[in-house]
């Protein structure tokens, strides 16, 4: 079995905060596997096979890369970010524990890459500096329900908080939930973090306190940072300290 399967993440959006390990893994492919933006990122040159597909199919996604590089192939798996942050690490490792023998001996490697997270914490300021937990909203592959607690108990102890995946048009309702859920538990002035685009010509954020957060503030493109208790601003950054 001569093929490899790299699992690469591109990070937030910026081609410079693509690693250079990474690029080298792109230069290297025969073929790039992927969620259709992410796959448009790669530019074609001869030789590359590209095989874009929907963001619902992700254990096919995962099972059509081991085949591939099963059968040869040098196979890279593009994510945004960090690709063992919601995205494809994960799916090629359940496929692979589905599967027969067949892939036991492939050589597969996950290569990190700049999550959304840490990019839009790092254009606010400091805002994970101390303990803190990330959360996907969507309720694709778990229920709602379960995104709620999660958040209630984040909030029991007192973690800043990432929310990926905050609002999306199939589900505009769900973050006015998530927001009332933070009102119940935290004080008004809590700081909330609306980082649209981050690392992109289209980057905003948008610092404001619990009570004049509002849903149509986020969407697929946001990542929605809550601070914790002590978390504050100083001039315009906004930062958690390193102590309680």
């Amino acid at each position: 079995m001569s093929g490899t399967l790299v699992i690469a993440g591109l990070g937030p959006g910026d081609e410079a905060l693509v690693t250079p390990q990474v690029s080298a893994a792109l230069a290297r492919a025969s073929d790039i596997i992927g969620y259709i933006p992410y796959v448009a990122r790669i530019s074609p040159r001869p030789g590359l096979r590209l095989h874009p597909s929907d963001n619902r199919v992700e254990l096919d996604r995962a099972r059509h890369a081991l085949e591939l590089a099963a059968g040869g192939a040098h196979v890279v798996v593009v994510s945004s970010g960090d690709p063992g942050v919601f995205a494809m690490a994960a799916a090629v490792f359940e496929a692979l524990e589905d599967a027969s023998t067949a892939w036991a001996d492939l050589q597969i490697e996950v290569l990190p890459g700049i999550t959304a997270m840490l990019a839009a914490a790092a254009a606010a300021g400091a805002p994970l500096g101390h303990d803190f937990c990330a959360i996907n909203l969507s309720d694709n592959l778990k229920p709602f329900d379960l995104v709620l607690k999660r958040i209630r108990l984040a909030l029991e102890g007192d973690f800043a908080m990432a929310f990926y995946n905050p609002r999306s048009k199939s589900r505009p309702h769900q973050f006015a939930e998530v927001l009332e859920t933070l009102r119940q538990g935290a004080g008004p002035e809590r700081l909330v973090i609306f980082a649209r685009a981050v690392s992109t010509p289209e980057q905003a954020i948008r610092v404001v306190p619990l009570f004049e957060a509002r849903p149509e503030m986020a969407d697929m493109r946001t990542v929605v940072i809550i601070g914790a208790s002590n978390t504050r601003q100083v001039g315009r950054y906004t930062y958690t300290p390193r102590r309680v």
